[in-house]
């Protein structure tokens, strides 16, 4: 593989000639070398786009940047004939999405660092070099769908078909204006056993490419060893305490605990006991039953609406609190800097950090950061 600053000289020498095709729309697609993007790239041009590959070079040895993710996307783009391109973000990830990361677990918050990838990295930053090469389009592989409204009069974000598989919760906070930019190719499939499919009928070596799972910057899942490795955070044992501010035990620092975690506090109880919260300024976590997990509302900031200019009056919708639970019924009101969140039903393990995504039927409303 060649080094970054080659890389990225070999990119910029050939977009020239990526600008000379006229005839067809083009489209940049985020190439991670995994199956989904490079069926995505298969199906953009059977679309009659003009698709040109980019690999976005974000953390040496990550799940997603590593010799094994260049050769896979660049092999795919030489197989169906697309042009191929790295791009070196290393400073910005480091800026937007590590530095960020790293700041949550210092103030007792769980980040969601995809998120914020997908905000400034995959879409912001990856647009802007999409108009800069002079590509109207840019896409990914995520399970998502993009398209005009007539009832809103607007391009709105979608879910895909995909159930449980859907990753609108992840790109709720997206620039607005760049909606109509987007393109999802996999929008309207229902699993990814038909993505498989058709990489295998276009003899794709990646079709049985394994899914990663993890954030991609800590291939081997330890986010403890990652943050202390990374940053001044370090073991500081503390109080654990109830509710009521009784002593219970001792834990073994604060970055290692999440809301609603019931494994590994180490102490001993008669009934199971979850952790509730934090209090940096004590060094103390909180923790209590699970019924006191439960609340029927929460504030959002940090907000992002997607198919209104702003929130003029209460709203009916549905949340999502984390990418793997369910959507629960809930009103909400506020403005561009706080949103309320009520809930017809009490809802379990809200986290600072998270997001709550906020949908009208199958069309991203927006979201916010719970605090």
């Amino acid at each position: 593989m060649k080094n970054k600053e080659s890389n990225t000289t070999e990119a910029e020498n050939k977009i020239a000639s990526v600008n000379n095709v006229e005839n067809k729309d083009k489209v940049l697609l985020g190439m991670s070398g995994g199956v989904d993007s490079s069926v995505s790239a298969l199906l953009l041009q059977s679309e009659g786009y003009d698709v040109i590959g980019a690999t976005l070079e974000l953390f040496t040895g990550s799940s997603c940047c590593n010799k094994n993710t260049y050769l896979d996307a660049k092999q795919v783009c030489n197989k169906i004939g697309i042009p191929h391109f790295i791009f070196n973000y290393e400073k910005e990830f480091r800026k937007y999405v590590i530095d960020d990361f790293i700041n949550c677990y210092s103030n007792c918050i769980t980040p969601n660092p995809c998120i914020e990838c997908n905000k400034f990295m995959k879409f912001g930053l990856m647009y802007e070099k999409a108009k800069n090469m002079g590509i109207k389009y840019i896409a990914t592989g995520h399970y998502a769908k993009t398209e005009y409204s007539k009832e809103y009069k607007r391009f709105v974000l979608k879910k895909s078909n995909a159930g449980k598989k859907d990753q609108s919760y992840v790109l709720w906070n997206l620039p607005k204006e760049l909606l109509e930019f987007i393109i999802f190719p996999l929008g309207n499939f229902k699993n990814k056993k038909e993505i498989r499919e058709i990489a295998k009928e276009n003899e794709l070596k990646i079709a049985n490419k394994p899914d990663s799972e993890d954030i991609c910057f800590i291939p081997d899942g330890n986010y403890k060893r990652f943050l202390e490795n990374n940053s001044t955070i370090k073991p500081k044992t503390g109080n654990i305490v109830n509710s009521k501010g009784e002593i219970l035990g001792t834990h073994l620092g604060l970055y290692n605990y999440t809301i609603g975690q019931r494994k590994g506090l180490g102490i001993s109880n008669k009934v199971p006991l979850f952790v509730l919260g934090f209090n940096k300024e004590k060094n103390e976590l909180i923790v209590g039953e699970e019924n006191e997990l439960y609340k029927d509302e929460l504030i959002v900031n940090n907000i992002n609406l997607l198919l209104l200019d702003k929130l003029q009056k209460t709203l009916n919708v549905e949340v999502k609190t984390r990418y793997s639970t369910s959507q629960a019924k809930a009103k909400i009101i506020g403005d561009k800097d706080f949103i309320k969140i009520k809930f017809d039903e009490p809802q379990r393990a809200l986290t600072p950090g998270q997001s709550a995504v906020f949908y009208i039927g199958d069309i991203v409303v927006g979201g916010g950061k719970i605090i």
